[in-house]
């Protein structure tokens, strides 16, 4: 879906995405980072709707050894040999995250700045969605207008959500606000309590409102920093303070997956 800042105009992506990628080396390379990257997960439990790392009753299911006695001594007085499973123990749940990634792509998405897009998509992915997570990923791309390329209930591998960034032509004006505010219109979209968005750029904004007021509202805005180039890091620490999030600086692929375990860590 294409969205431009002037008006909530909508369209097609086709109307938006070139045939191929603007460089097929980039293009391998970028697939190649998004099958082989992970980061070190947080722990995961089993995990909620509710709750922020509070103990919840629950049967035994081979992971915790914090027994609930009062409740297993019900389940004894019914049945003397209980299976293993009948046992109830206390696990922690971790409330499931909504997250939103907010990707620059003014500019031509070529060399670093395309692995480091195709980095932090992969990141995110595997720890938000893979082995079992169930949280909720989203992406839009913003230049002066911007794009939602993988809204929250579509299910696409990763290696067609970066072939999507990468085939978006080269742009020139950067509208940071536009693209928080189609972020915050998506994660308004989400049941889950908790909800993050996460913003890759350079911060050298030159078109639309200060992006600062728009980060206001963001609820939790975390901000990626890319420092291979020019980049605007006083206004990308402004949006991190005012967005109630933090700030981690990015200047190659490789460190996008320690920069989201800090972002995102619990």
């Amino acid at each position: 879906m294409l969205l431009t800042g002037q008006r909530a105009r909508r369209r097609g992506l086709d109307d938006l995405l070139e045939d191929t990628p603007a460089d097929d080396e980039v293009a391998v390379m970028a697939r190649r980072i998004a099958r082989n990257l992970t980061v070190r997960r947080r722990l995961r439990v089993r995990r909620g709707d509710r709750g922020g790392g509070r103990t919840v009753p629950m049967p035994y299911r081979y992971r915790s050894d914090d027994i609930d006695i009062d409740r297993t001594v019900e389940v004894l007085a019914e049945r003397p040999r209980p299976d293993d499973t009948e046992i109830v123990v206390r696990e922690r749940v971790q409330a499931r995250r909504a997250v939103v990634l907010v990707v620059d792509v003014s500019g031509s998405m070529r060399g670093e700045k395309a692995r480091i897009a195709a980095a932090t998509i992969a990141a995110l992915s595997a720890d938000l969605t893979g082995a079992g997570a169930d949280d909720q990923i989203a992406l839009v791309a913003f230049w002066s207008d911007a794009a939602l390329l993988k809204p929250f209930d579509a299910r696409l591998p990763v290696g067609r959500i970066v072939d999507r960034l990468l085939r978006i032509p080269a742009r020139g004006l950067t509208n940071v606000s536009f693209g928080l505010e189609v972020a915050r219109s998506e994660l308004a979209r989400s049941p889950l309590r908790r909800r993050s968005i996460v913003l890759l750029s350079d911060a050298v904004h030159n078109a639309g409102p200060d992006p600062r007021i728009t980060a206001a509202r963001c609820g939790e805005l975390h901000v990626m920093l890319e420092t291979d180039g020019e980049h605007d890091a006083p206004l990308a620490a402004d949006l991190a303070r005012t967005g109630r999030g933090r700030l981690a600086h990015v200047a190659t692929h490789r460190d996008v997956a320690p920069a989201l375990n800090r972002l995102l860590a619990d």
